[in-house]
This record gives structure tokens, sequence and C-alpha cells, in this order.
């Protein structure tokens, strides 16, 4: 077992981790932040995506040692965040939400490229969504939304 000290959605954490333990594991089984979810558990479906320090990430490709330090937010983590409210309504409104297992992941990708900007081109917006898959919308609908989003985010800067 190792130590580790992770802040997880604002909060510290003292955890102990077993040497194979990922960080979806942690999160979901040790945490109880269940809306991280496991998909496809080798990192093609980005259902259990977090921002670890920033960037978005497969949770179940990161071992939770290698994050021993960092920041991770979950999906828990944004719900108060302005930005995240707001991909959260247009889901809904622009159909980009169905079954909603993928949803998680999409709006934290989402999230984390909007951190960085609140202006990206439709080319960068498909490259944050590359790792995401959904098997109900199509994409159109999921795009649609985080337009939205994004023409809002810009008419609010004036």
């Amino acid at each position: 077992m190792n130590k580790i000290k992770l802040t997880v959605n604002g909060v510290i954490q003292q955890l102990e981790v077993d040497d194979n333990f990922r960080l979806l594991d942690v999160v979901r089984d040790q945490l109880k932040l269940t809306g991280t979810k496991e998909g496809c558990a080798v990192g093609e479906c980005g259902a259990c995506t977090v921002i670890v320090d920033e960037q978005a990430v497969c949770s179940c490709m990161i071992l939770a040692s290698q994050c021993d330090g960092a920041e991770v937010t979950t999906i828990e983590g944004i719900k108060e965040d302005p930005v995240a409210q707001k991909l959260q309504n247009a889901f809904v409104t622009e159909g980009g939400v169905q079954c909603g297992f993928c949803t998680p992941g999409v709006l934290m990708s989402t999230k984390a490229l909007l951190d960085e900007s609140h202006n990206p081109s439709d080319t960068e917006i498909l490259d944050a969504l590359e790792g995401n898959l959904c098997r109900c919308t199509g994409y159109q609908p999921i795009l649609n939304s985080i337009k939205s989003v994004i023409k809002e985010l810009n008419i609010d800067k004036g």
C-alpha cells in the first residue's frame, strides 16, 4: 500500500492505495464519487474523464499513485461552476444528453477545453471530444450544446 495525497474537488484527501489502483478506482470506490463512469477500462470511451491538474484525462488509464500531489476535479466538483451549469442546461435544451452514460466525461472534456479558451474553434472542440464516445446522440446535439454555450460566453463578455 502507498500513501498518497490528492486534492479532489477542492478537498485534501489522504489515502492508502495499492500499486495497481487506478485513479478511477479511488474516485469511485474509495471516495464514492460515482458520477465518473467506467466504460471500456482501456481509455477508449472517455466515460471516466476527470480533470487532473487542469488536463482532461481518462481516469482508467492513470494509476492513483501517479496522482500523488495532484488536483483532481470530477463531475461532482463542477456542479457550482457557472460554465458547467450553462453546459448542463444546454445539453438538456439541445438534446446533447440522452442515456446520460457518456455525459459526465463529455462535460469534463468540454469544461477543460473552455477553461483554456472561451472561444475554441470547431477543430479544437472536436479535438477535445476525440476520446469521448456516445452511442445515442450522433454527436451533433453535443456539438450544438457546446457551441450554444460558447456563443453565450462570448456574448456575456461583450
